[in-house]
């Protein structure tokens, strides 16, 4: 095995949104492999004008800003940026969020983050919130897309915080029935299969009919970035090949490369 090209000769599925395939693609490519692009979901904007000037027009009241994805915080600052132009309109607001991914696009934007649990989970979020002791009566916005679950606010409303939420994008199954690429999926398998976040692996459930292997396919190892990711695939009945230890790509690309080695 070469060094530099580990994934040579291998297939590897991958099942982020088609905008956001691009890097993992890339980082797989350069370490030999063939990418499979299966793009479980489909990402768009999608924001109620008359929530997003309730909560702009009361912004300033609010404690704490938490983001649960990258993709709120992408849709978010358009948003920012398209009603007030600065993004000093921000204030004085605290910064939390679920992820590394997550904090990397909230570190582009030059901002601190405050609040952030080594563990990737709404549960683990809370918690860390709760332990900084200042949310008796604050005002928390979170920041979701249309499939967030409500754990995250229970908890937070359970420690006695405030809470709104901002809806700034949905999230939607993509349906694979015909698209060519799975239809090679279907036909050859691959080694791995790659889960970035939990809507993938459900419509990956939902579709088993338009995605089951032929006789003759390679069955792969299934990766997860996070402990989310982990926890719904263990509820569909998709078996855990292996874990990222942090949640972001570079930690699941790595985890996936020993893994096919061993």
């Amino acid at each position: 095995m070469n060094p530099a090209t580990p994934l040579a000769g291998r297939r590897i599925a991958i099942t982020r949104a088609r905008e956001q395939s691009p890097e993992l693609s890339a980082k797989l490519k350069a370490l030999g492999a063939e990418v499979l692009e299966l793009p479980l979901i489909t990402i768009t904007k999608e924001v109620s004008n008359d929530a997003l000037a309730d909560v702009f027009l009361e912004f300033g009241s609010y404690d704490w800003l938490v983001f649960t994805s990258a993709n709120g915080v992408r849709y978010f600052f358009e948003e920012i940026r398209r009603i007030f132009d600065d993004i000093r309109s921000l204030g004085l607001i605290r910064l939390a969020c679920i992820g590394e991914i997550t904090a990397e696009a909230i570190r582009a934007h030059h901002l601190k983050i405050e609040c952030q649990p080594k563990v990737a989970t709404a549960e683990a979020l809370a918690a860390a919130l709760i332990e900084t002791g200042s949310l008796d009566h604050a005002k928390i916005l979170v920041v979701t897309g249309s499939l967030n679950r409500d754990d995250l606010v229970d908890k937070l409303t359970e420690g006695r915080a405030i809470v709104d939420t901002l809806q700034v994008y949905k999230t939607e199954q993509t349906d694979l029935a015909g698209d060519p690429v799975a239809a090679d999926f279907r036909a050859h398998g691959a080694d791995a299969i790659l889960f970035a976040s939990s809507s993938a692996v459900q419509s990956f459930a939902d579709q088993a009919a338009a995605l089951k292997l032929g006789k003759n396919a390679l069955h792969p190892i299934a990766g997860s970035i996070g402990p989310q990711t982990t926890e719904t695939m263990k509820k569909v009945g998709v078996p855990v090949g292996f874990t990222a230890k942090t949640p972001n790509l570079d930690s699941l690309v790595e985890v996936l490369v020993k893994k096919l080695a061993s």
